[in-house]
């Protein structure tokens, strides 16, 4: 409960910064997949929180760690306990904006390129990130989604020797969130 009003004072600080249209999630999806030698590995967590300014292109995303949901139990619990260490790491965030902010016209539906560049927080270790994604804006609100790739080891995240060399050394992250008007 606390978490969840500490999220929503960031969220509703974030978004009074401006008289601008402003677009929030608290359902928005990630999800991650690894092709390594000895299996695939992925999760989806589907209680993504994310905001969006319009006019700033400030935006952030907020990730429970232990929201990710694996189709093996003993994955899951490898994750969480043995990978990102979710009790001492339990959130991972994005603070950032949308460089190229001006070339989106909001009010007109369509498809967009975006260019996002912030801060990525993961296992406690923070790295500068440039990626593209697109927006389509429609009259429900703003797609978001983005594909990128992460190297684990950038993270601080170990991979126990009895794995190494047959789990991937880097992940593919997918992002998918419908923004909704905030204000209306």
């Amino acid at each position: 409960m606390k978490n969840t009003l500490l999220t929503i004072i960031t969220i509703l600080a974030f978004l009074f910064q401006s008289n601008a249209q402003q677009f929030i999630t608290k359902s928005g999806n990630i999800s991650f997949y690894s092709d390594g030698p000895l299996e695939k590995i992925e999760a989806h967590n589907n209680q993504v929180n994310s905001a969006l300014n319009t006019e700033s292109g400030d935006m952030v995303f907020k990730v429970l760690m232990k929201s990710f949901v694996f189709e093996k139990a003993l994955m899951q619990e490898h994750f969480n306990e043995n990978y990102v260490e979710s009790d001492s790491y339990p959130n991972s965030t994005f603070k950032g904006k949308v460089v190229n902010v001006k070339e989106i016209d909001f009010t007109k539906h369509g498809t967009y390129d975006v260019a996002i560049e912030g801060k990525l927080t993961i296992h406690g270790i923070t790295k500068d990130v440039k990626e593209k994604g697109t927006f389509e804006v429609s009259k429900e609100g703003i797609h978001g989604m983005a594909k990128f790739d992460i190297a684990i080891a950038d993270y601080n995240i170990s991979i126990p020797g009895a794995v190494t060399g047959k789990i991937a050394e880097e992940i593919e992250i997918s992002i998918d969130v419908m923004l909704m008007p905030f204000n209306k």
